[in-house]
């Protein structure tokens, strides 16, 4: 009899199963209520008395046995069953997928790069934490120079000559002390001011600025240019220069596109001019370009400077600054459908 046992060990060790059906099979068979296990568990009162301890021990390795041998078949199957539906049903719908939307000042900086790298402008980008030679002095501001005073700056306390860039001209400089003419480049970017926070105004705000450098560059490029981008821009072939005042150029000015006068919004951003400032400009003062190693009797160059934020109100009517910043979805979700 015990040798009988020790022969079914060997059968349920080898047996193997392709289904869960033949799994049960097999359970039923050696576990079950008229199973195998069962049977020999009725023939223990007619063992010997001598042999009863060794047949216990053959019967409780037997169920052992088999008890292992299912829950390793049904361990198996389940997960070939996991791997072969690791994609689910494929003729079943789709669970619906919320569609993510960029953010209204990457759309529009997104534009300016293409409109600008059409016409052979690279892009340039540069560090936000700035030290005072890139920010200010090479860029004609020298220490106590009173230009200063019209950028309230975000200075590290611990080392004065470290801050928060406040504009995207740092970028400028570092390129052109890294690149030799022909220079090309704009320059999109964060960038940050200590002004006090209102619907028009914030302290972190996003430029685009631009550099030409080359021979024989004259304002009249400048102006095409300009031109150029606003018609591609806004649809606007009507732009004005104001003679203005940056210390990093000279000339310099103020660049306004006529928006025009058809509805009450018009009047109300336009101050009923119909004018509308976009953005400053000039010639690269030849201070600038020693500070950066051109030879300003060689190469002349110009420069301009747009504010994203203006510009995305501007395109997309937004009324107040601080929404592009309030991470709001029911904001950003308008802007599903741009490109």
């Amino acid at each position: 009899m015990i040798d009988k046992i020790k022969e079914i060990i060997g059968e349920a060790e080898g047996f193997k199963a392709q289904t869960k059906e033949e799994v049960e099979a097999f359970r039923i068979k050696y576990l079950g209520k008229k199973g195998v296990l069962n049977d020999f568990f009725a023939e223990f009162k007619n063992v010997a008395n001598d042999q009863k301890k060794e047949f216990g021990q053959a019967i409780n390795k037997l169920k052992t046995t088999a008890q292992d041998k299912v829950n390793t078949l049904k361990e198996e199957l389940e997960a070939k069953e996991e791997i072969k539906g690791g994609y689910g049903d494929l003729s079943r719908p789709a669970e619906p997928i919320s569609i993510g939307s960029r953010h209204p000042v990457s759309l529009v900086k997104n534009q300016i790069i293409e409109i600008f790298s059409n016409i052979g402008f690279n892009v340039s980008e540069g560090p936000e934490i700035e030290d005072d030679w890139h920010n200010f002095t090479a860029l004609n501001l020298p220490e106590y120079h009173p230009a200063r005073d019209m950028q309230d700056t975000f200075f590290i306390q611990t080392n004065p000559d470290i801050l928060l860039r406040t504009h995207t001209s740092s970028v400028q400089v570092r390129y052109m002390e890294n690149n030799k003419p022909p220079i090309r480049t704009i320059s999109p970017g964060r960038v940050f001011r200590n002004e006090a926070i209102s619907s028009r105004s914030h302290c972190i705000f996003h430029q685009v600025e631009g550099l030409y450098i080359d021979k024989d560059v004259s304002f009249a490029d400048l102006k095409q240019t300009l031109l150029y981008f606003t018609k591609e821009m806004f649809g606007k072939s009507k732009i004005r220069l104001r003679p203005s005042y940056f210390p990093f150029t000279e000339p310099s000015a103020e660049v306004d596109i006529y928006w025009g006068l058809k509805t009450e919004t018009d009047y109300r951003i336009t101050k009923g001019t119909g004018w509308l400032e976009i953005g400053g400009c000039g010639m690269v003062d030849p201070n600038v370009l020693i500070n950066c190693g051109i030879d300003p009797k060689e190469y002349s160059g110009f420069a301009f400077g747009v504010g994203i934020e203006r510009i995305a109100m501007l395109l997309h009517q937004i009324g107040d600054i601080r929404m592009f910043y309030e991470n709001d979805v029911r904001f950003l979700e308008q802007f599903k459908s741009s490109f």
